[in-house]
């Protein structure tokens, strides 16, 4: 295949030491219609301009070799948006770049010119490949007439590859390529031929790396299927699941190069532990709420096998207007690949105490169940449980002992949890309880489903939306552990509302939960600058005596405005909000402050 390009070189500069730093050169593309993708596509590429818009002004030194790393850097570009015969010129206040000695470059440069002529664009005349297995994705514009782009060549050999080894061929390669160009025709013919190779099966899984966790539980945590047929997907999971322990700092699964006896695939974890220990903080400050503070330490590999220990603690509650100080103090064991390579072990303990405005609550909680994690995105929770609580609200104190089979699935489809611009979320939890004394036998509910969706190309504009619903099924409103009722407002539910303001009013400044809540939010997040966002707001929730929402409960509303700044630990998030229906309040607004989205 013949390809034909040229670079112009002109007349030496002027040669001049260039220790100085000079002000950063103005740059000009031209030959190329402005704000075409073509355009867009070469500015891109050019070191030049990429210079041009830095923070720190470059020295003539550097603008010199950009300038000449522009010649095969924007060839490059040429070349796979199939331009295969283009003359690029770059001067430098008049002078070729090429002539330019880097060591000698002029004292100061001002005008930077990139002149490019495409040439004719060379386009697919034949565009073949074989063999290609079933279900194979060729790009599109690996075909007859479409632009001869050096990068969809490269797409289609890996789709091809890709093909056979989603197949069991886990050895497929290009095996030859017959290129040539017409110039007369513009036109570029491509002939693909791959190799296959045999279906493979995958060997026993070799461990490297490990020095702390136990070879086998590395073996039995990563779950692959030796004797199956290889599958790039199965090696996939392998490693999220190695990953996902939050034993390893590194995980990589390395096939071999040569096949095994028996059409055998040899496959080896490489990894590389974490410090098995850690301790963490955070902070969070609401005006309402007042400030809570949490601590935890996690150890990542307890036993030798991955397992993790968190100990974690919280207070809530300083110097706010919610009552008291809320405090809880956790134990949570879990163990990976118990049941087999996708189901979780865990076990927890946790005292509580709740000071909040309208009940106080002290409760142990013992837990143990299992976590099927179904998918990347989908998890299910089994659990059995006692809970045993000694309460105080507005029907008096009372004392109860619960046996629980809490039971919960998540759906998480975001792009980003922190900060997501596309997606869904969706969370619901059943968890029926049997009274061992104190309380009524019920089912509690609860749903979180949460939706994203942006537009726009230069300044993005996310819509959020959120519904929450809660139940308390079976006991009286007299009867339901007060712990287990609903409220509503505050950062959670409504914000601009004073935190838990709604419940349901028993007449004589008496509120109490309700056995019905719902909740929706909506947000605007319209992004500024690629760090800071603006966002408006609008809440509203209900709470209800009766068991499912059916409209005989109050509602309450808030709204407000909010600055997000990205970190790299996801938005500092401060929201300032109003009150705009429902019950009387003292309040004028709220402010919320925090890290990540509001939901």
């Amino acid at each position: 295949m013949r390809l034909k390009s040229s670079v112009r070189a002109g007349a030496a500069g002027i040669m001049i030491s260039a220790a100085s730093f000079v002000s950063a050169a103005d740059v000009t593309l031209r030959g190329i219609p402005a704000g075409s993708d073509l355009y867009q596509t070469l500015a891109g590429g050019s070191l030049l301009i990429e210079q041009s818009s830095a923070e720190q002004t470059p020295t003539s030194q550097e603008v010199v070799a950009a300038a000449q790393a522009d010649y095969g850097r924007l060839l490059a570009v040429l070349y796979d948006q199939g331009y295969f015969g283009p003359a690029i010129t770059i001067t430098l206040d008049g002078t070729d770049a090429a002539a330019i000695p880097a060591v000698q470059a002029p004292r100061q440069i001002s005008q930077a010119v990139i002149s490019v002529d495409t040439g004719p664009q060379f386009r697919f005349g034949t565009a073949k490949m074989s063999p290609v297995a079933a279900s194979t994705e060729i790009p599109e514009g690996f075909a007859s007439g479409q632009a001869a782009s050096l990068s969809v060549l490269k797409d289609a050999v890996a789709a091809g590859v890709d093909g056979w080894r989603a197949q069991g061929h886990a050895k497929a390669a290009l095996a030859a390529q017959d290129l040539s160009a017409r110039h007369t025709d513009r036109m570029v013919n491509a002939t693909l031929r791959l190799a296959p190779g045999p279906k493979l099966r995958f060997g026993d899984l070799q461990v490297s790396g490990n020095k702390a966790v136990r070879r086998k539980r590395i073996i039995d945590i990563a779950g692959l299927p030796a004797g199956e047929v290889y599958s790039p997907d199965e090696l996939r999971l392998a490693a999220n699941r190695l990953r996902r322990t939050g034993a390893f700092n590194a995980v990589a699964l390395i096939e071999a190069d040569n096949i095994g006896p028996n059409d055998t695939l040899p496959i080896t974890a490489q990894v590389t532990e974490s410090l098995p220990r850690r301790f963490g903080y955070g902070a969070e400050l609401g005006s309402l709420e007042g400030l809570t503070l949490s601590a935890f330490w996690l150890h990542r590999n307890l036993l030798g096998g991955a397992e993790r220990l968190r100990i974690a603690g919280e207070i809530s509650g300083i110097g706010g207007d919610s009552g008291g100080e809320d405090y809880s103090l956790s134990a949570r064991f879990e163990r990976p690949a118990t049941f087999n390579e996708d189901t979780d072990f865990y076990a927890l303990a946790k005292i509580e105490q709740l000071d909040e405005v309208n009940f106080f609550s002290r409760q142990l909680d013992l837990e143990a169940g299992i976590e099927r994690i179904a998918s990347e995105e989908r998890t299910y929770t089994l659990g059995l449980g006692l809970r045993r609580a000694q309460t105080r609200d507005a029907f008096g104190e009372n004392q109860y002992t619960l046996l629980t089979l809490p039971l919960g699935a998540e759906f998480d489809y975001r792009n980003d949890p922190l900060n997501a611009t596309s997606g869904y979320y969706l969370k619901a939890g059943i968890t029926p309880f049997l009274a061992v004394s104190g309380a009524d036998n019920g089912v509690r509910t609860s749903l979180d489903a949460r939706a994203y969706r942006t537009f726009g190309t230069t300044r993005l504009v996310t819509f959020a939306l959120r519904g929450q619903l809660g139940s308390v099924y079976g006991p009286d409103l007299s009867e339901a552990p007060a712990d287990y009722l609903f409220y509503s407002g505050g950062g959670g539910t409504v914000r601009g509302q004073p935190y838990q303001a709604l419940g349901v009013d028993l007449g004589g400044d008496n509120v109490t939960g309700g056995r019905s809540f719902l909740a929706v939010s909506a947000e605007a997040r319209v992004a500024v600058t690629d760090s800071i966002a603006v966002v408006g707001f609008v809440d509203g929730g209900y709470v209800g005596a009766e068991e499912f929402y059916d409209g005989s409960g109050e509602w309450h509303s808030g709204a407000g405005l909010g600055l997000r700044y990205n970190t790299g630990i996801g938005p500092l998030r401060v929201d300032v909000a109003v009150p705009t229906s429902g019950p009387e309040t003292e309040d004028d607004f709220q402010i919320y402050i925090g890290i990540g989205q509001s939901f």
